[in-house]
């Protein structure tokens, strides 16, 4: 530990356990981090970075060195509850680390058979998916939430379109009703916002989800999971929907703002599609930038540094991806060889649908708003502070209001676009939700929270 970075900096938090670790956090962190693993990589392919205040881990930047933690999950696994610190009272009890590398009972946290059970139910499921249904559920929200700001001719990107939208389109793909819909995004809101009583707000949701599909099973993946030949139980469900919903929000977000942004920036060649935007987001601003923790089973030497046994080692994906190592080859790679859905067995399995999600939101807002523009040039563009994502803050973007209302109905594709056109060829034939098929007449609820407007929306009742 005996590593300095800007030591006289006002960003090392007092009382830091080992003065001189580098502050995975802050403003400094924020401002820069590309700088920030730049300096990293300087020390090797891991360096001790403090994640939180007094939160030690190991921080892989190598993409090499992060590949083969990844696939090699016989000396690197995911049960947090190894993690020596922790064992040890070391780690505040109100640590922002906690939420995130905490053990819970998912597959995301297991190894070995219990992880193959797990992950298999959820693969399974995820493939049940309908690409038609989902793309037109991404236009039906984009088109909800657009209709929202439209009338003003500005917004802020990130807070009015790209962080609400996966949260409807999850509410439609996970089969909630109404009233639970409208609980399930306060709840990931509130975890997300560090709202106190907002993880019981989302588990109580998810258990009235669960009892009601065990009552009144549906095509959804709550019950698809439920139904799954690994017969999961109730409460492994529930940890497997709060994995999917809360690991793929802020992920969803930040690519959706991301590859907007880029392609409105200032730079960005004319002519190219939406989905060179999304790739260039998963190589250079990683949504998920730092997590993956993994603890060595044994101690293990890594370019010349000891990983200790249940010391935690995260991934770095963001710097992983622009490892300079990997720049110099990196045509020679495939499109798809970036680090941002992870790598080996617990290599996100919503990948596809994740893509389908943000290329959709892109193209659904370019659509509805042919001349939007960003207000901020995208260099200028603020970032989070925090580790785990690499998001934008704020994206205030501006355009001439529709003369018509924004409708629910598709939109038509941008040229060259090939996930849009799919999705305009197919819009008449994708199915409805079953929220979508209720009477026009129907009185609205009480006190309806997001979901339930936008259910009402897309049944004309608003």
């Amino acid at each position: 530990m005996q590593h300095h970075y800007d030591t006289n900096s006002a960003e090392i938090p007092p009382g830091c356990p080992a003065h001189g670790n580098v502050p995975l956090y802050g403003p400094q962190f924020g401002s820069d981090p590309e700088g920030t693993y730049e300096y990293l990589r300087s020390l090797g392919p891991s360096a001790p970075v403090d994640i939180a205040p007094d939160v030690e881990v190991e921080l892989v930047t190598s993409y090499d060195a992060a590949l083969y933690i990844l696939q090699n999950p016989a000396w690197f696994v995911r049960d947090s509850r190894r993690w020596n610190a922790l064992k040890q009272g070391r780690v505040p009890s109100d640590s922002p680390a906690l939420p995130m590398m905490g053990y819970r009972p998912n597959a995301l946290f297991a190894d070995g058979a219990r992880h193959a059970r797990l992950r298999q139910a959820v693969t399974d499921s995820m493939a049940t998916i309908n690409e038609l249904h989902l793309v037109r559920q991404v236009q039906q929200s984009a088109g909800y939430l657009i209709s929202r700001f439209s009338s003003r001719g500005q917004a802020d990107l990130m807070a009015d379109y790209a962080a609400p939208l996966p949260l409807l389109v999850f509410s439609d793909l996970f089969g909630c009703p109404p009233e639970i819909g409208d609980r399930v995004i306060v709840g990931i809101s509130g975890i997300f916002e560090g709202t106190p009583g907002a993880d019981e707000v989302l588990g109580g949701a998810l258990s009235e989800l669960i009892a009601l599909k065990r009552r009144t099973p549906g095509t959804d993946l709550t019950t698809r999971l439920m139904q799954h030949s690994a017969e999961l139980t109730d409460e492994e469900v529930l940890h497997q929907l709060v994995t999917l919903l809360s690991g793929g929000t802020a992920p969803l977000t930040a690519a959706i703002g991301t590859s907007s942004a880029l392609y409105l920036s200032e730079g960005w060649p004319v002519g190219l599609p939406v989905e060179d935007a999304v790739a260039q987001t998963l190589w250079n601003y990683a949504p998920i930038a730092n997590y993956a923790a993994h603890y060595p089973t044994h101690d293990v030497e890594l370019g010349g540094r000891t990983l200790r046994a249940d010391d935690p080692v995260l991934i770095s994906f963001a710097a992983a991806n622009t490892d300079p190592k990997l720049t110099e080859h990196r045509e020679q790679l495939s499109a798809k060889a970036h680090l941002a859905f992870g790598a080996g067995p617990h290599a996100c399995p919503a990948k596809d649908p994740a893509i389908m999600i943000v290329v959709s939101a892109v193209e659904a807002l370019l659509n509805r708003l042919p001349d939007v523009e960003t207000r901020i040039p995208f260099k200028a563009l603020a970032w989070g502070e925090g580790p785990w994502s690499r998001s934008l803050v704020t994206v205030p973007i501006r355009f001439t209001p529709p003369v018509v209302p924004v409708s629910a109905g598709p939109a038509s594709a941008p040229v060259g676009s090939a996930s849009a056109a799919t999705a305009r060829s197919s819009a008449s034939v994708a199915p409805q939700s079953s929220a979508a098929s209720r009477p026009a007449h129907a009185a609205p609820h009480a006190k309806q929270g997001m979901f339930s407007r936008f259910l009402a929306w897309t049944r004309g009742e608003s």
